[in-house]
């Protein structure tokens, strides 16, 4: 290892108060950090400028010169991925929101808890250790070659590109049926854009969104007096889409008087608006999308079998996220692209380990959730890359992730130093073991198995250590609390004998 990997985190501290840098520098460096100070912001955005950039900064935002805030936006403007914690006596809203809009890693209150510092100093510094071992970050795709939003290149997706391909060159009616946030409307589109119908008008109705006694006039459009309200002649959306292509999504949601109406436009190419008596010609390419099982409905007789049949021509089904999970960090790295490209999130870029959760997700509510996820957890990075700790608690959680406080604890516990240079592969390995414990001790141990293997292959690739014997370590602590210390339940959920796991308890120099 080399002496700069041996080298202690430095931190700056800016403050125009003496008392308060040398109490700071004293908490700090009881850990072994090596501690610079300025007094006053001036000065520290000079040390910054000059270089080498610190690893951490602590800044008071009320100074004497320029403040805290402004000495925050200078050194952003120096360093971009320069984690600063912002001090302050003041503990408003404005100060929070503040603090947290220019960038800040933290902010804490003065006077100060020492523990609560070094708290946040440790977590700041494994945030910049992520952050510096992601340099080697390739995007999987250019966004620009997506332009139409689908993103994907597992088998499946390329199913649905091949079929969207054979129904461009014709006027057939297509059906789109997949789960919410699959991307149906982004498949309406394609076949539109790609079709000699690209020229006019494309419409999407919602049709779960408009009420049953409105459905038929925002579709068909009405005659003035025809109803309560109707103070003028309106044209629906048919008449707007004349020589166009209109798109039906949740068409199972449709009324059957409405249905009946729709159907007419499929044999006849004609409607009426509503009280109105003239017959009107349209020229429209329909594309159904649903999320209901139509075939059910059908024998249920809540969808009419004579519609079913004229609007399911052709089928794409859109598959679930779940079920083309090699697409993610594709979907990752567009909605990341096209946020940079937006000046919407600072974070360009995202760590093995977030990537690794984000891929293990179910995604109940798919790509659409996905993206959600990544704008999200974009905006809350406080660097240029989403790290494990920028995602939703409930995706951590349902990666099994949340009860990871024992890994946690065994990080946190090291020195500073040491914690800084925590390798990827030894939180994998701590992780792994939580996960694996957790499955052996529920009773089901293939409940987590896969995701096991997903940190395992992280740990292996990238550490040095001996990660077996970490492994077993930290799965014969978690059983061994999970059973209150009973060596005999412990053994038969670890599957080895008693003794040997006595034996092995002892050789670890572990107390029970």
């Amino acid at each position: 290892m080399s002496d700069t990997a041996l080298k202690p985190p430095n931190i700056l501290v800016i403050d125009d108060d003496a008392e308060v840098r040398y109490s700071l520098s004293r908490v700090l460096s009881s850990r072994k950090y090596l501690v610079i100070e300025a007094p006053s912001g001036e000065q520290g955005v000079a040390i910054v400028k000059k270089g080498p950039p610190p690893d951490l900064i602590f800044l008071d935002i009320r100074m004497s010169g320029i403040s805290g805030l402004e000495a925050l936006q200078h050194i952003r403007s120096a360093n971009p991925k320069q984690l600063v914690v912002l001090m302050t006596a003041f503990g408003t809203a404005q100060t929070a929101i503040e603090a947290m809009k220019y960038g800040a890693f933290d902010y804490i209150m003065k006077p100060f808890d020492p523990a609560k510092v070094l708290a946040i100093a440790e977590n700041a510094l494994k945030a910049h250790a992520d952050m510096r071992a992601v340099v080697d970050y390739k995007p999987t795709i250019n966004s620009d070659d997506y332009k139409e939003g689908i993103v994907g290149s597992s088998p499946v997706m390329q199913d649905v590109f091949k079929i969207i391909g054979q129904v461009t060159a014709s006027d057939v009616n297509v059906m789109i049926t997949g789960e919410s946030g699959t991307g149906k409307e982004l498949v309406a589109r394609s076949i539109w854009k790609h079709s000699h119908r690209a020229s006019k008008a494309f419409i999407a109705v919602n049709c779960a969104a408009i009420p049953d006694n409105l459905i038929e006039s925002e579709l068909f459009g009405h005659e003035k007096g025809s109803f309560t309200g109707a103070t003028g002649q309106r044209l629906g959306k048919f008449e707007l889409c004349d020589g166009g292509t209109i798109f039906l999504d949740e068409i199972g949601d449709m009324a059957l008087a409405t249905q009946t109406k729709i159907l007419r436009v499929l044999q006849q190419g004609e409607i009426q608006r509503v009280g109105g008596t003239d017959t009107i010609k349209v020229d429209v390419r329909i594309i159904a999308a649903t999320n209901k099982d139509l075939e059910e409905m059908v024998k249920a007789k809540t969808f009419r079998e004579d519609l079913y049949y004229r609007l399911n021509v052709v089928r794409i089904k859109m598959p679930a996220l779940r079920e083309r999970v090699d697409d993610v960090p594709q979907i990752v790295d567009f909605c990341i692209q096209n946020l940079v490209k937006q000046k919407k999130a600072r974070a360009s870029k995202v760590s093995p380990e977030a990537l690794a959760v984000l891929t293990r997700h179910r995604w109940p509510g798919n790509v659409r959730e996905l993206e959600n996820v990544i704008y999200r957890s974009a905006v809350i990075a406080q660097g240029d890359t989403i790290l494990l700790k920028d995602l939703p608690a409930e995706v951590r959680e349902a990666a099994g992730l949340a009860p990871l406080a024992p890994a946690a604890a065994s990080v946190a516990s090291m020195a500073p130093f040491e914690m800084a240079r925590t390798t990827a592969a030894e939180v994998a390995a701590l992780a792994t073991a939580q996960i694996v414990a957790e499955s052996v001790a529920s009773g089901e141990p293939a409940l987590n198995v896969q995701r096991a293997l997903d940190f395992l292959h992280v740990a292996f690739s990238e550490g040095e250590e001996p990660i077996m014997e970490r492994l077993e370590r930290e799965m014969i602590v978690r059983v061994l609390t999970a059973t209150e210390g009973n060596l005999l339940k412990a053994s038969e959920k670890l599957g080895m004998t008693r003794a040997t796991l006595r034996k092995r308890v002892d050789e670890l120099g572990l107390k029970i």
